[in-house]
């Protein structure tokens, strides 16, 4: 954790720092990257973890239209702009130790590319995995010609 997340626990409500300050400090890793829950900021579910670099944040927070990294295309992945399927920032948040974003967002239509409403719909129980959602859209008809994996 950095020197300025610890000075962080005991700042008040209220406390503003600068942007930039705060973005320097944060717990980006080698690859540049820090984790990123996106989260239906009406009714609280979990949507999807994807990565973030300084620059798919800095991009999120001016525009407000979320915008990640992808991993397996090597290039900023503006959610839904091949499926339709975006993501409106309603709020954003570093964790107590700068190494992971919650991203309070307004999803249109499902954020998985399932055509699930959220990626986290394989249930682990004691003895078995239990799927627990259907797809709320075919994703053949939101990924005709694109390669799914992000």
């Amino acid at each position: 954790m950095s020197d300025l997340f610890k000075r962080l626990e005991k700042a008040g409500a209220g406390s503003r720092y600068p942007l930039a300050e705060i973005l320097d400090a944060a717990g980006f890793n080698a690859d540049g990257l820090i984790p990123a829950i996106a989260q239906q900021h009406d009714s609280g579910d979990v949507l999807m973890m994807a990565w973030m670099n300084r620059d798919a944040l800095e991009e999120t927070l001016s525009t407000g239209r979320v915008c990640y990294w992808s991993r397996s295309r090597g290039k900023l992945w503006r959610k839904g702009e091949t499926s339709g399927q975006q993501q409106h920032l309603v709020s954003a948040a570093l964790d107590c130790d700068g190494d992971t974003l919650l991203m309070r967002v307004d999803q249109t239509g499902p954020a998985c590319h399932s055509g699930r409403r959220s990626c986290f719909y394989v249930a682990l129980e004691k003895h078995q995995a239990r799927i627990d959602s259907d797809p709320i859209i075919d994703p053949d008809s939101l990924y005709a010609t694109v390669d799914r994996s992000h």
